[in-house]
C-alpha cells in the first residue's frame, strides 16, 4: 500500500476517534446536566414540600440554675411566621402543652399575615394558660414582602430593609397579656416559676434597631435562681450586655437555624451578626452565660423552604450548675 494511502487512512481513523470522543463527552455532559437538574428539582421539592413541615422538638439540659435549685422546664417557641392556612403547625404547637413546661417563652416573629392573630392564638391556646413571657420581632410589626432570595445570602451591610404593611401586633400583645403572659419588651421582672424566683428582662428587636438595652441595664437580681434574658435577634452587642449584667441564659430566635444548611458545613448565613456555629441550639457565650437560639417553626411565605434544618421548638431542662 502506498505511503500516502496509509497516511490518509491514519488521518481518517484519528478523525473518527476524535469525533467519537467528542460525541461521548457531549453525551456525558448532557447526562450530567440532566442529572443535576433532576437532583436540584428533587432537593427543592423536598425542602419546600416535606422538610418545612417536619415539626421537630429539640431538647437540651442546661446547667444554669443556682446550686441546689430544682429543675425548671422551659418551652421556647420562636418564629412561627403564621398564616391562617397553617393548620398542621397550629395542631402541633398546641400539642406541646402535653410536655408540661413550667414556663413558656416566645421570642417573636409570630405573624406573616394581617389575619393570622386568631391562628397564633389557636396554636398557643393551651400554652397561654401556663406562665409565659414574650418579646416581638420584625414580623410581628411588619408583613413580609417578596424579595430576591439571593438577598438572604448577601452580606448584611449591603442589604436594604424592605418592610411590608403593618401587622396587628397590638391585638396579639393584648391577647397574650390578657392570658397572663408578661411582655418583657424593655422590662425587668421577677416572677415565680415552679415555686422558684426567676428574674427576666428583654429588649425589642435588635434586627430593626429597636433595642434600648439602657432601659434595662444594671446587675441582674443575684437572689434569683435564674437570670433570663430575651432578644429576638441574637446580636452580639446585646448578648454582651446581658453577659456583663450577670444573666445566666439568653433565649433568641430570628436565624431560622440558617434555614438552609449543608451537612458538614452548617448554616450558610445567620441573617445577623452572630457567627454561623451558633445559628441554632445551645452554646456558651463568654465565661458564664449560655445562649439558646431556636431555629424557629416557620419561614417567610416568599421563601418557603428548609434544608437540613427542620422547623423546631425547644424544650430546655434547666438544672443547677456546679458550685
Amino acid at each position: 500500500m502506498p505511503i500516502t494511502r496509509k497516511r490518509e487512512d491514519a488521518r481518517i481513523l484519528n478523525l473518527v476517534s476524535t469525533l467519537s470522543n467528542k460525541n461521548t463527552a457531549g453525551a456525558l455532559a448532557k447526562r450530567l446536566a440532566v442529572g443535576t437538574m433532576v437532583l436540584g428539582a428533587a432537593t427543592l421539592g423536598y425542602a419546600a414540600g416535606i422538610e418545612r413541615r417536619h415539626w421537630t422538638l429539640r431538647t437540651a439540659e442546661v446547667p444554669v440554675l443556682a446550686p441546689g435549685s430544682r429543675p425548671i422546664r422551659i418551652l421556647h417557641i420562636s418564629d412561627l411566621h403564621m398564616l391562617p392556612s397553617h393548620q398542621s403547625k397550629q395542631r402541633w404547637v398546641a400539642a406541646l402543652d402535653k410536655l408540661d413546661p413550667h414556663l413558656v417563652v416566645n421570642t417573636g416573629d409570630n405573624l406573616s399575615h394581617h389575619q393570622a392573630v386568631p391562628s397564633v392564638l389557636r396554636a398557643l391556646g393551651p400554652l397561654l394558660d401556663r406562665p409565659g413571657m414574650f418579646i416581638f420581632g420584625s414580623n410581628d410589626y411588619y408583613a413580609p414582602k417578596p424579595k430576591n432570595p439571593a438577598r438572604y445570602l448577601m452580606p448584611r451591610g449591603r442589604k436594604k430593609r424592605i418592610h411590608g404593611v403593618q401587622l396587628p401586633w397590638r391585638d396579639l400583645r393584648a391577647a397574650f397579656v390578657e392570658h397572663g403572659w408578661v411582655d418583657l419588651t424593655h422590662v425587668r421582672r421577677t416572677m415565680k416559676v415552679a415555686g422558684q424566683q426567676v428574674f427576666a428582662a428583654g429588649v425589642d428587636d435588635p434586627h430593626l434597631r429597636r433595642d434600648r438595652y439602657d432601659d434595662i441595664s444594671g446587675p441582674a437580681d443575684s437572689a434569683a435562681v435564674l437570670r433570663l434574658g430575651l432578644s429576638h435577634s441574637p446580636e452580639p452587642r446585646v448578648l454582651d450586655a446581658f453577659a456583663t449584667d450577670g444573666y445566666d441564659l439568653v433565649l433568641a430566635g430570628h436565624t431560622h437555624g440558617g434555614q438552609l444548611r449543608l451537612p458538614g458545613y452548617g448554616a450558610l448565613v445567620t441573617n445577623c451578626e452572630l457567627d454561623r456555629s451558633r445559628a441554632r441550639g445551645v452554646s456558651r457565650w463568654g465565661a458564664r452565660m449560655w445562649l439558646n437560639v431556636s431555629a424557629g417553626l416557620g419561614t417567610s411565605p416568599y421563601a418557603p423552604v428548609r434544608f437540613a434544618c427542620p422547623p423546631e421548638a425547644s424544650l430546655l431542662t434547666l438544672v443547677a450548675r456546679d458550685q
